[in-house]
């Protein structure tokens, strides 16, 4: 059990056991921040470490950390063009299931994405 709560200033945290038997724990958001180890505790203690590491380097450089996805105040929106027959497809198709087309299209692409 991990027990230890330590602070990746908002970062996600991603843990996995490998084929070679080791545990992996990494930054979501900046997958080349990681540590290896054999158990999951001592992992997230490494990457803590790296972590750690990093800021300060960061830090010393005068560089600006990334803001993690979480800490952003973001609309949740994106606007995309698309060719008119496709709008009009799915606008009936929206309007045949009786949902707006802003909610069609999130639902058809939350199929091609994971989580």
């Amino acid at each position: 059990m991990i027990s230890k709560n330590y602070n990746f200033d908002g970062f996600t945290i991603n843990l996995y056991l490998d084929e070679q038997g080791e545990w992996l724990a990494n930054l979501r958001e900046m997958p080349n921040i990681s540590a290896f180890s054999e158990t999951p505790e001592q992992a997230i203690d490494s990457l803590h470490t790296v972590w750690e590491m990093v800021k300060e380097d960061y830090q010393q450089k005068g560089r600006t950390l990334p803001i993690p996805p979480s800490y952003k105040d973001e609309s949740k929106q994106f606007n995309v063009r698309i060719d008119q027959k496709i709008h009009q497809a799915l606008a009936l198709e929206a309007l045949q299931a009786g949902i707006y087309l802003n909610a069609l299209v999130s639902q058809k692409l939350a199929k091609y994405c994971p989580n």
